[in-house]
């Protein structure tokens, strides 16, 4: 991961900041038992409707004044999508261990 953040560290200075502050979070989903992770894998039909509902907001302002209106809009996508998923009934994992 070091070789990694310094080899964008001139080129492109704020992806290696991201990287170095983000990646080991995102690679946590590796310390889950075997059964969730083989769950959390397959969470395409989530992510795609994420991206489209992000693109189809972003799309309409085409172009923003600065990087904070656009994590400004972003966040604001992303709230809504995680209000409207933590009141679901339907669990997308179950935490129960299962052998399969």
């Amino acid at each position: 991961m070091a070789e990694i953040v310094a080899s964008y560290r001139t080129s492109a200075p704020k992806l290696a900041a991201w990287l170095e502050e983000n990646a080991p979070e995102g690679l946590a989903v590796f310390t889950l038992p075997e059964h969730h992770r083989r769950r959390l894998r397959t969470s395409n039909p989530m992510e795609r409707s994420v991206q489209q509902e992000l693109k189809r907001r972003t799309v309409k302002v085409r172009v923003f004044p600065s990087d904070d209106a656009l994590l400004r809009l972003v966040s604001a996508v992303l709230v809504e999508i995680d209000e409207k998923w933590a009141s679901e009934t339907k669990a997308y994992i179950k935490w129960e261990c299962q052998d399969a």
